[in-house]
């Protein structure tokens, strides 16, 4: 379904030029379910953007569906992205004056649909993601979990073959994270090929490949089986203890030296230990002052 060649995408001019992806190859079937990892500034969102058309590579080549996405123009590269790709963001990204319902039926708008038959698909997509009660709220009526529910419907009403989503739990609580990817379990199960962000190695059990990126390149690709966490990730994830976000980042950054043949160190637990007050020397001073 994906298939991209050596692709390399540069970013300003002269001494100011900056390489986020380096000749990178890939190559994606359909009805997979892929997590891309990797620190922050690795290249992971040019990826999705390149994959999703919302950009496009300074060399190199990429074919999305056996068509070759490189010479299209931005109008027919706008009409592909539409109706093939749908997009998950981390922050939900909903109009918050228009109702859920509202939202969800936006991108049917592009396609010249009647009112009446927006509505009735994008309450089908609600019903089908378990939202169809709530499609009258405004997004500031609903939980976290809910509203990325609510985005996911939106990827959805087009009858996308490819879902991209950046960070899709990355605002929400565990509860909400578990909703929101056992979800998109359920969509994968349907066909759709998805493609997800995450810097959680818990949320690998969901994938059926993992790709780890580093420096703008693709450093390890390894496939995986649903409900265990990717073997890389796990090396990591029970070696460094998590107890801040300090320690979740060294943790990443020990992935990257694992996967560079390095031994990472172990990480220290952040204490918050209370410096000892120094009570006994201020009373004994106290008493002796009173002495007649």
């Amino acid at each position: 379904m994906i298939d991209l060649q050596d692709v390399s995408k540069l970013y300003g001019f002269g001494d100011a030029t900056t390489l986020a992806l380096d000749e990178v190859s890939l190559k994606i079937e359909q009805g997979e379910f892929v997590a891309v990892m990797g620190p922050s500034g690795c290249g992971k969102s040019t990826l999705m953007n390149i994959i999703g058309l919302l950009d496009r590579p300074t060399h190199g080549t990429y074919s999305l569906n056996n068509r070759p996405i490189t010479r299209l123009k931005a109008n027919q590269a706008a009409r592909f992205r539409r109706d093939s790709v749908g997009f998950i963001f981390q922050s939900f990204n909903l109009l918050p004056k228009m109702t859920v319902l509202e939202n969800v039926a936006l991108p049917l708008t592009y396609k010249g649909l009647t009112t009446a038959k927006r509505q009735k698909t994008a309450s089908n997509i609600l019903e089908r993601v378990g939202m169809q009660q709530r499609e009258y709220f405004l997004p500031s009526q609903l939980s976290g979990g809910q509203a990325q529910c609510a985005a996911i419907a939106r990827a959805l009403v087009n009858n996308p073959k490819l879902i991209i989503a950046d960070e899709p739990t990355g605002n929400l609580d565990s509860a909400g994270s578990r909703l929101v990817m056992e979800l998109l379990g359920e969509i994968n199960k349907m066909g759709n090929t998805i493609l997800f962000v995450t810097h959680n190695p818990e949320l690998t059990r969901y994938a059926t490949r993992v790709v780890y990126m580093h420096d703008g390149s693709i450093v390890h690709d390894e496939p995986t089986k649903l409900g265990e966490v990717a073997a890389t990730a796990k090396r990591i994830m029970y070696s460094v203890p998590v107890a801040t976000e300090d320690d979740d980042m060294a943790g990443v950054s020990a992935l990257m030296e694992v996967l560079h043949g390095k031994i990472p160190k172990k990480a220290k637990r952040s204490t918050n230990k209370k410096p000892r007050k120094k009570a006994a020397k201020s009373k004994a001073r106290s008493r002796k002052g009173t002495k007649l």
